[in-house]
């Protein structure tokens, strides 16, 4: 038996209630346990990364107050890396975000279904990026518009 299951690491859904596109395996526990860790290890991670990006923006804040007679150039890199910290701290709120709804569905079974069409995401798609809340279609239609 794999480790992770003896961690508790198994889905509170059924392994059955995880679709599967046409021409995929059925999902098995040990690749349900893998995606749970994954997800969660992805929370964890883009936790920390916002944390690291607040307070590196905290800094840069704190620093743009002191003195009035600074160098324009230096003023101008400060906003720059600002607005670099600032993008870096959404896109990893944007990612938590993501990876805490397929977290969401995965613990209520409803994991693996487009939120678009309600078609099965497909395995291969969620064990490459298991974020997924859209199938590859419908992902591709949101990025068009």
């Amino acid at each position: 038996m794999p480790a992770a299951k003896h961690r508790g690491a198994t889905p509170k859904a059924p392994v059955s209630t995880f679709p599967v596109a046409e021409g995929e395996d059925p999902w098995t526990a040990e690749e349900i346990a893998e995606i749970r860790e994954e997800l969660k290890a992805d929370i964890a991670r883009m936790e920390r990364a916002i944390e690291v990006a607040e307070a590196g923006l905290a800094d840069l804040f704190e620093e743009g107050s002191e003195g009035a007679g600074r160098d324009p150039a230096d003023v101008g890199s400060s906003n720059f890396e600002r607005d670099q910290e600032m993008s870096l701290a959404q896109n990893s709120r944007e990612m938590l975000e993501q990876a805490q709804q397929a977290y969401r569905l995965f613990e209520s079974g409803n994991y693996g279904v487009c939120e678009a069409c309600g078609q099965p995401i497909g395995k291969d798609r969620l064990q490459v990026f298991p974020r997924a809340t859209l199938c590859v279609a419908c992902k591709q239609r949101e990025e068009r518009r």
